[in-house]
């Protein structure tokens, strides 16, 4: 009797299991999951602190990313105690431009971070950057642990090993000491001050140097070469390696996308090749981001996937090799398709922003 009810619980928890584990089989799940509609928040919550130029122009890249729970502009790596930006200004303290985020790890890794710091520098000015010049404008990765350290030099290795700039990289990684917040009107300058902000950019040569040296739309993915393992594991959040490399599924209703809005693209975690628009996300109900049709046919490879005890099709992307999702007949005209894609596979690229980050020729 005791055998026979234990046997009973397990169906029921495997039950239970595969419904979960479906991947939005059954389409619209009900209002009750629906109205569960906040993504978990970790408290376990990590700092990071860059120092790149002038940090109105730092901090702005940063702002719009998902995971960041804050991004302030400030000065590290100086000698006095609370300096003013007058002071810093001189030179004579010591102190760096920087920025100070706080991030959740489990959204966005501090590879990640890493990553966007070095397409927002030049790091290879030792005398300031670009027309801001003296050591308070040189470029630092203030690390807060043994770990950020870690990534840190393996980071710049390997954007050493790219071989794209024509100078050394001499961006320095140092022990972080202490930060000390900007007065208040340097706070959030892009927003606050678009126009300025605009005009300093643009003036400075910020933009036009990205350019020359990352390139223009699609050719970031176009010679992408898929990391290792191990790379791949710095690179990206648990969750993200989890879904992407081995196939794993996220949570309905509590991942980043499900019930995104906003006008943009969607590309992948990986490789940055474009997958999805805005503009064909639907609400299916199913709790993942879905979408009639992806932006680039040629990027999504179909493959038959027989897990699960039933038969679907997989999407992964062509050339980052992720894992998506998987795609349904049940969806809505005009193609009567649901693209049902994991959150962790993707980011999302803010319309405004699809332009600097070299996917202009998907503008609308």
């Amino acid at each position: 009797m005791q055998y026979n009810k234990l046997i009973r619980i397990n169906r029921i928890v495997i039950l239970g299991s595969l419904l979960f584990l479906v991947n939005c089989q059954g389409g619209n799940i009900g209002n009750s999951q629906a109205a569960s509609n906040k993504i978990f928040q970790t408290t376990n919550l990590d700092t990071a602190t860059f120092a790149g130029g002038c940090f109105w122009c730092v901090e702005a890249p940063f702002d719009k990313l998902d995971g960041i729970v804050s991004a302030v502009s400030g000065y590290a790596g100086g000698i006095k105690k609370d300096p003013s930006y007058e002071e810093v200004s001189s030179g004579e303290t010591g102190h760096a431009e920087s920025v100070q985020i706080v991030y959740d790890p489990s959204v966005i890794s501090y590879w990640q971070l890493l990553d966007v710091f070095w397409r927002n520098i030049d790091p290879t000015d030792a005398g300031g950057s670009f027309y801001d010049r003296g050591s308070q404008y040189r470029t630092v990765i203030f690390y807060h642990n043994a770990e950020q350290k870690k990534l840190a030099e393996k980071s710049k290795q390997r954007l050493e090993s790219l071989g794209i700039f024509d100078r050394s990289i001499v961006t320095a990684i140092e022990p972080y000491n202490q930060f000390y917040q900007a007065e208040e009107y340097h706070q959030d300058f892009c927003r606050v001050n678009p126009g300025r902000y605009d005009r300093y950019r643009k003036g400075s040569g910020r933009d036009a140097y990205f350019k020359s040296i990352w390139g223009e739309s699609g050719e970031k993915h176009q010679n992408f070469m898929k990391p290792g393992e191990e790379d791949l594991k710095l690179m990206l959040t648990p969750l993200q390696y989890k879904v992407t490399q081995e196939n794993g599924t996220e949570r309905p209703f509590e991942n980043l996308y499900w019930d995104n809005k906003k006008e943009g693209i969607y590309v992948d975690i990986v490789s940055g090749e474009p997958l999805f628009s805005s503009r064909d996300k639907y609400d299916s109900g199913c709790g993942w981001p879905s979408f009639t049709r992806p932006i680039e046919p040629s990027n999504i490879i179909e493959k038959s996937d027989t897990s699960l005890m039933m038969e679907r099709t997989e999407l992964r992307s062509r050339t980052g090799d992720s894992h998506l999702g998987h795609v349904f007949d049940d969806g809505p005209a005009p193609t009567g398709l649901r693209y049902c894609i994991n959150s962790a596979s993707l980011r999302f690229i803010p319309k405004g922003q699809m332009e600097k980050e070299g996917y202009g020729e998907y503008l609308w």
